[in-house]
């Protein structure tokens, strides 16, 4: 249910800075095993997917090949790294990059080069979507389920643990919003995700979902509601596990 959630509240704000109707060209990287992509092909759009992962990209394509023919025919799957984008497009091909959890598991510090890259993929008016971890809200998980000592250690850091205590990237929203405007795609709109889901004393944004009723589609109504209107108010989307931002590239 939660990777439902998220995908529909991404899919929303993404799609509201275009008219209705328009059909969009869309560069997916790091798409894992294709579930985003699949949406907005069935939403219309032109999708290309673009994995390193050879195992995920398997399942994508297995899952492509028991949808209609009118969505495989809007999606083009691709094995590659996101630093590799000038390798296979021309700059200006896409109205829409989503760099979505990518970040979170990029080794590198400094991902100005790899978000410089993707920028140039975008058309004039194109939107780079990006979903990272969010550095300012790490001590929440640990201290909402009184773990004091995660919760502790979690506000003097600067990156996040994983449950086998391995290091994970977080980014804060003004080190991005700095990088974003360096790239020529300034920040139009950020949200946050997860605000009230998510949490655990591990990773952040790690836990899946419960609750009364959770199954049903009605409670994921409301729920879709109470996120999505929690991470659009401040003070709630600051302190959410994930940021959504989007960087808008000039006309």
């Amino acid at each position: 249910m939660r990777r439902e959630l998220l995908t529909r509240q991404l899919d929303e704000q993404i799609v509201a800075r275009f008219p209705v109707g328009q059909r969009l060209r869309v560069l997916d990287v790091g798409m894992g095993r294709g579930g985003q992509a699949l949406r907005l092909a069935r939403a219309g759009h032109e999708v290309t997917g673009l994995e390193s992962d050879p195992g995920l990209l398997g399942r994508a394509r297995e899952t492509l090949a028991t949808e209609p023919e009118g969505i495989r025919e809007r999606v083009r799957l691709i094995e590659g790294d996101c630093r590799e984008t000038g390798v296979h497009f021309t700059p200006g091909s896409f109205d829409v990059v989503l760099c979505h959890r990518v970040l979170m598991d990029s080794p590198e510090p400094d991902a100005h080069a790899t978000l410089a890259g993707l920028a140039r993929m975008l058309a004039p008016r194109g939107l780079l979507s990006l979903l990272v971890r969010n550095a300012d809200a790490l001590a929440l998980g640990p201290g909402l389920a009184g773990d004091w000592d995660g919760a502790l250690t979690a506000l003097d850091a600067e990156g996040a643990t994983d449950r086998r205590g391995g290091a994970v990237r977080a980014d804060r929203l003004a080190a991005l919003t700095a990088t974003l405007a360096g790239i020529a795609a300034p920040l139009h709109a950020w949200y946050g995700v997860q605000v009230f889901t998510g949490r655990s004393s591990g990773t952040t944004g790690a836990a899946e979902t419960t609750g009364s009723g959770a199954g049903s589609g009605d409670a994921l109504g409301r729920q879709l509601t109470a996120e999505d209107r929690a991470g659009r108010t401040d003070p709630y989307r600051g302190i959410a596990a994930l940021l959504h931002l989007c960087g808008a590239r000039d006309a």
